[in-house]
């Protein structure tokens, strides 16, 4: 999918390089090093700005991490601006220090010749001075992008205790330890509350581990040059990317102005998934929902009696009867599933596999074969969660969640269909590459039943007309912001169950289709 209307573009860090090494073509030496400086500087005043308390500033004191290289080099720019403006400002220097850039040498001497007071990491003094109490703020000047290896010795230590220290920590350009492109930690990473990320932003800092690691991020562009920014692969969800699909209802419409869904699933004993799926394509604005159960149905949903349970041996899923299918939620994987989902692969429906639908995939590879018989019909979509996309791709869950981009677009080129990664910071990936990250939802997502919500609403997207990479994106992003709207009105995050999410979505749909 084309990402040229991009709203916030992710680069990765071979992008990066290409950029910053095109930009110094025509500026000074050390000047893009400068201007990373001051953007420190100014976001870590910022942040003791915020500290301070009716009767004034008070005295601050910020420890600055400062790495061996380019990434120490910004660190010790904004260590000298601080001092400049009256901070106390001590600054530890990460082993083999010395052996830099000459960009870093100039910002080692700026910073020397300013009021920071230095302790190198080998003396017997450093962690004592690391550990002491109180810091304002703690900069994370380590190693930036540039970490190619697990965080070890001195660094790794005054890793740990900075993540103890109550006090904000500001990164610069990345978290030290967590990698830019994928989101991972190899062993111990920096822990900040804020984020400074320069020239563009970066995939790892919003999802994996991302997310707990770089906290509030913000992008410093240094004053790069637009024309020197590629097109961008990826991006950060939002509502910009599907906000022209909600739209408000035109009175002369009935139900079949916005499409019949059906979901299959709810085998003995798990009729519960395929319940909550069916019940949130309703409310999410579907025109009729129908469950189609592999066993005999129960006589209705006493929950919602507006569902139609059928049996479904006796469903027809063609295209003539359903705007989308939605197959997986408790389904099980008897021999019987199997067919229908043979079945439902030879519909020409936009088509739905959550679940228990990927797990026999997993299983049965004339499925996988089958899947790929539907090119020219109804769009397909993926919603695995990480173990589900290691069966499909034949690898482990750590594989899989080591590099969530590269996951995702490889099971969506293997199959042909659009994979929705889930997890922190959800991966939608298209046939052709293309990856989307979203931000919204948090921890009340971790819990029971909330995929099937997932699966329900996107299946009711589809059903109404909205091409399949608007009802992957906008399906995902709506989730997500319900839950949040949630937390944020203290039903959250601890406790919240996945039916209290299915109001929270049709409220949320009904604020945006104004």
């Amino acid at each position: 999918m084309p990402l040229t209307d991009s709203a916030h573009p992710l680069y990765c860090v071979a992008e990066l390089r290409a950029i910053e090494q095109a930009a110094m073509q025509d500026l000074p030496q050390g000047l893009l090093m400068q201007r990373a400086g001051q953007a420190a500087a100014s976001a870590a005043l910022k942040l003791l700005h915020r500290q301070e308390d009716g009767d004034g500033a008070g005295h601050r004191r910020v420890l600055v991490l400062a790495g061996p290289g380019d990434n120490g080099g910004d660190a010790l720019e904004a260590a000298a601006h601080l001092a400049g403006s009256g901070i106390e400002v001590l600054v530890w220097l990460a082993p083999e220090a010395r052996a830099t850039s000459p960009e870093r040498e100039l910002a080692l001497v700026r910073a020397g010749g300013s009021a920071a007071r230095f302790i190198e990491a080998d003396t017997s003094m450093a962690s004592a001075a690391v550990g002491a109490a109180p810091w304002d703020l703690v900069i994370d000047g380590l190693f930036g992008i540039g970490a190619s290896r697990p965080l070890a010795g001195e660094c790794r230590d005054v890793v740990q205790l900075v993540n103890q220290l109550d006090c904000p920590v500001l990164a610069l350009d990345v978290p030290s330890g967590l990698h830019a492109d994928t989101g991972a930690v190899d062993g111990v990473g920096i822990r900040a509350t804020h984020t400074l990320t320069f020239i563009g932003d970066k995939p790892g800092l919003h999802t994996a581990n991302g997310r707990d690691h770089a906290g509030e991020v913000e992008v410093a562009s240094l004053a790069i040059d637009p024309s020197l920014l590629p097109a961008a692969k990826a991006q950060l969800n939002g509502l910009q990317l599907f906000a022209r699909q909600l739209q408000p209802r035109r009175q002369n419409t009935h139900k079949g102005s916005y499409g019949s869904v059906a979901v299959i699933g709810g085998a003995h004993g798990m009729a519960g998934a395929p319940i909550l799926s069916a019940r949130t394509a309703l409310h999410a604005g579907a025109g009729r929902v129908y469950i189609a159960f592999p066993d005999s149905p129960p006589p209705f949903d006493s929950g919602q009696p507006e569902l139609m349970c059928r049996r479904a041996q006796d469903v027809d899923f063609s295209g003539l009867h359903f705007a989308a299918l939605v197959a997986g939620p408790g389904l099980g994987d008897s021999v019987d599933t199997v067919e229908l989902l043979q079945r439902a692969f030879e519909s020409d429906s936009p088509l739905l596999l959550d679940a228990d639908a990927l797990n026999l995939m997993a299983a049965e590879p004339e499925l996988q074969s089958a899947l790929a018989t539907r090119t020219g019909a109804g769009a397909t979509i993926l919603t695995p969660h990480p173990l589900e996309a290691a069966r499909l791709l034949d690898m482990t869950v750590a594989q899989v969640q080591a590099d969530r981009l590269g996951a995702a677009r490889q099971l969506a080129a293997q199959l042909g269909v659009i994979v929705v990664l889930k997890g922190s910071g959800t991966v939608i990936a298209a046939q052709d590459g293309s990856v989307v990250i979203n931000a919204t939802g948090g921890p009340a997502l971790a819990t029971a039943g909330t995929g099937d919500v997932l699966a329900g609403l996107c299946g009711s997207l589809l059903a109404q007309g909205w091409p399949e990479w608007e009802a992957a994106l906008g399906a995902v992003w709506l989730h997500g912001a319900a839950a949040d709207a949630l937390v944020a009105s203290g039903e959250g995050p601890i406790g919240l169950t996945a039916g209290e999410l299915i109001p929270a979505i049709r409220k949320l749909i009904n604020a945006l289709s104004v």
